[in-house]
């Protein structure tokens, strides 16, 4: 679990960061989940949007991916969300 001050680090560096991920019509696919897991072990931070077409809302689809990924969310706010998941390398410094 994440302390509010790394919360608050990672919701800055988040700040920087464009969306990698955009959900749709389709919703969160299986599809989407493997590539949103290879990207967090990857980056650890990640941006996702929500378009207009999706047939889910943002806290919902950041809720989804959170629980599926086994990462944590930084940050919703709009139709974006902000995933932090720590990689093996622990790229960002974020202690536990």
């Amino acid at each position: 679990m994440l302390s509010n001050a790394n919360k608050k680090y990672l919701r800055k560096l988040s700040m920087e960061y464009r969306s990698l991920f955009q959900i749709g019509k389709d919703g969160i696919s299986d599809n989407l989940l493997e590539s949103l897991n290879d990207t967090l072990e990857a980056h650890e931070l990640v941006k996702c949007n929500l378009l207009k077409t999706s047939p889910i809302d943002t806290r919902e689809a950041a809720i989804e991916c959170a629980s599926r990924t086994g990462s944590e969310i930084v940050h919703i706010i709009g139709h974006t969300f902000v995933l932090y998941r720590r990689s093996k390398e622990n790229k960002l410094g974020i202690k536990k």
